[in-house]
Formats: structure tokens, C-alpha cells, sequence
């Protein structure tokens, strides 16, 4: 097991501890977005968790909502802020509120907004970064659900009348069950809708959401400073079997009794 490996399966375990003590919040599309945040943090985004708002800091945009407990636990584990911070998830006065917001959490850029505006928003980052001369780039995780909304291809189609020389990567997380089980949105992903993207200017690159060695080479086969998509196929509840086999609800509740038992599925999952 290599360092950045390593590192999810702490966040792993992190998450499902915060989400135990909160006894609520999407843990099985947080798990599934472990892999790609530990990547960008560790191996990709140029932050300094000591300097938050370090000027040339690159950018990133949680549109995807449901995975902001991974988003909290790979920013403490970076050292952004005390990692005992985690456990106060969701409680009055927290810094980790159910959605991200930039005035209350060090390392977040953007607050949270409504589905489906997160890729305009960092669109306006980026062009604002590119208008003062600075090489900073833009990442906005999003997910499949965004996709079926009017605001995510408005923000596509304005490139063509803004420019396409901005330095933004679209990461959209496609997430499936072991079993090929998908959520609706999920199913909807399918090359048509691949096309179209290309033919706005956002040329698409694949790759395994939980092979880090795999989403490095599709992030170095998209342009550096122009558009680009890459489209992450993940597993729902990642790492712990039980919750592979089946698409999950969206919100779970988890009671003492099942955390520990899904803390020890996840410890014998890795070995």
C-alpha cells in the first residue's frame, strides 16, 4: 500500500466515524469520492495547507454535495485544520457544516450552492484567475445527477462565447454498484452525451476513479490551460462490501452498533 493509498483508507475511516457521530449524511457517495479528493490533494492541486489563501493556490469547486464529509476528512488529513474537528460534523457552531462554506472552513474556496451550480462558478474563477494573469487552475468535482440540469450545459455552452483558453478540468464521478446497479443519473452517461461534450469544446478522458496511477495519466491527456472532462467511473460505498453490493439511499443513519460494524468491514476489506 503506497502513502496516498494509505491516506483513503484513514479518510475512509475518518468519514464513517463522522458520520457515525452525526448519525446522518450520504456515506456511501462519500466513500466513492474518497479516491479522487485524496488524488487532487496529494498528488495534483497546488495548495499549502499552512497558506489557505495563498494567492496562486489552484482552485476547487465541490459541486458534487453529497461527498463533502470526504471533501472535510482529506482536508483535515492535509492538515488544513485539527483532524478532532471531524467529529463535531454537523453540530451547532461547527466548522463543518452539512454543505461546505469558504467563510467557516479553511480550504474551502467556494460554498455549496444549489445542484448544478458549481461548474458556472468555477468557470467565473477561472476566467477571473486567467484575467489577472495567473497560472492557477480550476477543478470542480460534480456528479452524474448535475448533468440532467439546464445551469451545467448553460456553463458549457458560454465557453463558446467567453473563450476556451480558460484553465478549468471538470471532474464528473459516475458511480455504480458492484453489481452494475446505477442511479438514473448514472445510466444517463452514455456516448451521445459524451459527443455533445466535445463538440461544446470539453474533450472527454475516462479512467477508474480509484486507481490514482490511472486518473493521473487521463488528467495529463487533457489540455493544461483550455477545457477538459474527466469522467470518473467509482463504486458506491467503496471500500465496505456491504455497502458495494447495492445502490444505497442517499442519507443513512448510522447507530453505535453500525459503525462499528462497518469499521470492521472496512478494516478486513484491506487487508
Amino acid at each position: 500500500m503506497n502513502e496516498l493509498e494509505e491516506r483513503s483508507l484513514n479518510v475512509r475511516r475518518d468519514v464513517v466515524k463522522m458520520l457515525g457521530m452525526a448519525r446522518s449524511g450520504n456515506l456511501s457517495s462519500s466513500l466513492a469520492a474518497v479516491d479522487i479528493l485524496v488524488w487532487l490533494y496529494g498528488a495534483v492541486l497546488d495548495v499549502q495547507p499552512k497558506r489557505p489563501l495563498f494567492e496562486e493556490r489552484d482552485r476547487f469547486v465541490l459541486s458534487h454535495k453529497a461527498a463533502a464529509p470526504a471533501l472535510y476528512a482529506v482536508l483535515a488529513e492535509r492538515g488544513f485544520f485539527r483532524k478532532d474537528e471531524l467529529w463535531d460534523y454537523r453540530r451547532l457552531g461547527s466548522m463543518l457544516q452539512t454543505f461546505p462554506e469558504y467563510r467557516r472552513t479553511p480550504g474551502v474556496d467556494v460554498s455549496c450552492g444549489a445542484s448544478g451550480m458549481g461548474l458556472g462558478i468555477a468557470l467565473g474563477l477561472a476566467l477571473a484567475l486567467r484575467a489577472r494573469g495567473s497560472h492557477a487552475r480550476v477543478f470542480c468535482l460534480t456528479g452524474s445527477m448535475e448533468m440532467g440540469l439546464g445551469s451545467t450545459w448553460e456553463t458549457f455552452e458560454a465557453l463558446d462565447s467567453v473563450s476556451s483558453s480558460v484553465a478549468i478540468t471538470l471532474i464528473l464521478k459516475r458511480e455504480v454498484a458492484r453489481n452494475g446497479a446505477a442511479s438514473v443519473s448514472a445510466q444517463g452517461l452514455e456516448a451521445p452525451l459524451l459527443k455533445r461534450l466535445e463538440l461544446l469544446g470539453w474533450p472527454v478522458i475516462q479512467a477508474d476513479g480509484h486507481d490514482m496511477a490511472e486518473m493521473g495519466q487521463a488528467l495529463s491527456s487533457l489540455p493544461i490551460s483550455s477545457p477538459g472532462v474527466l469522467l470518473l467511473h467509482t463504486l458506491a460505498g467503496k471500500g465496505i462490501p456491504s455497502l458495494e453490493a447495492s445502490f444505497p439511499c442517499a442519507e443513512q443513519a448510522l447507530d453505535r452498533q453500525t459503525t462499528e460494524r462497518l469499521l470492521g468491514e472496512l478494516e478486513g476489506a484491506a487487508l
